[in-house]
């Protein structure tokens, strides 16, 4: 058994009161008494008893996220920054994945909060009035991001719509006369909430509305071999846009073995900037959408809400960036 807090009061001879203190950093304390308290803690590998902590405060200090999966590097850096600001918050991370089953998220939520956990970050695949309200009856803080779930339900997300907005205006600045959205999340529209593409594909057509040029969208998942054939089907310059990097890669990859090459016969360009797109070559031009600073965002608001602090901002909708690439 490890060493307690009456144990270290024993051999500092102080009172309890003062070892939490000491580890704590609350309450007027002696410097040096403090210091002695600190190096004895370490000396004999004191380790806080977090299930007693909890009782008395009422807390579990563990929080969940439920994600798609982490396969995705763009949930595998989601989930990297929320870890890292937890654990600074003195939490514990209990990670979960629904695999797009909206039956499995719900499962996933309800064992989370079987376990009492503080609260949860969610990327959901369910939306609606309905699920909005079997969230409110977990009585558990929710945090949604990516997908907004429906409105006065925390959220917090990139700009997507301005975001491919701005990227719309750049690519048609550099003369294509073609722009195509690929998108083949939009082919699960009917049974999953894909909100974030959704948003994606409108601004795409407002864009392209204003142009007063015909859209051309690709929204199934057998996407590769029609967008070559669009891409041969006119010598005019043709652009894709992709509500995702992998999407972009898979699509380079595919094209490239048909001796179509990225930047000089077609200009594409992804969404996310992923981790290892620096890896890739030619570099990929896309959209930052600001994973670092939504997952932080997600963590200071669920914490918010966990300490029930009034007139918090529930809902963050934060900024994106064009990353120049060699593919446009």
């Amino acid at each position: 058994m490890g060493i307690t807090t009456k144990d270290l009061a024993n051999i500092c001879n102080v009172s309890r009161t003062t070892v939490h203190r000491a580890l704590h950093g609350t309450g007027r304390i002696n410097p040096e008494t403090k210091k002695k308290i600190l190096e004895v803690a370490e000396q004999y590998g004191y380790r806080p008893d977090m299930l007693a902590r909890g009782l008395v405060k009422g807390k579990t200090f563990q929080i969940g996220v439920v994600i798609m999966d982490v396969n995705n590097r763009y949930f595998s850096q989601m989930l990297s920054e929320i870890e890292t600001a937890a654990r600074q918050e003195g939490y514990f991370v209990n990670v979960t994945m629904h695999e797009q089953n909206p039956e499995l998220e719900k499962e996933q939520l309800l064992r989370l909060v079987d376990y009492h956990v503080d609260g949860i970050i969610l990327s959901s695949i369910n939306g609606g009035t309905e699920y909005k309200k079997f969230l409110q009856e977990l009585e558990t803080p929710v945090v949604t991001i990516d997908n907004r779930v429906d409105a006065g339900i925390p959220f917090v997300a990139s700009d997507g719509y301005r975001a491919i907005q701005e990227a719309m205006a750049d690519i048609m600045n550099r003369g294509y006369e073609r722009i195509a959205f690929v998108c083949p999340p939009l082919a699960d529209a009917r049974k999953t909430n894909i909100y974030t593409h959704q948003e994606r594909l409108a601004a795409y057509q407002d864009a392209m509305a204003r142009k007063g040029k015909a859209p051309m969208v690709f929204s199934d998942w057998d996407y590769l071999e029609k967008t070559e054939k669009y891409l041969r089907s006119s010598g005019k310059k043709t652009a894709f846009l992709c509500t995702g990097d992998m999407i972009a890669l898979d699509m380079i990859e595919y094209l490239k073995l048909r001796e179509l090459e990225a930047g000089k016969d077609y200009g594409i360009m992804g969404f996310d900037n992923i981790d290892f797109l620096k890896y890739v070559s030619p570099r990929l031009t896309t959209i930052d959408n600001s994973v670092k600073q939504v997952a932080n965002a997600a963590v200071e608001l669920l914490f918010q809400l966990i300490n029930k602090e009034e007139n918090v901002n529930t809902e963050r909708i934060l900024g994106f960036r064009i990353v120049e690439g060699e593919t446009l």
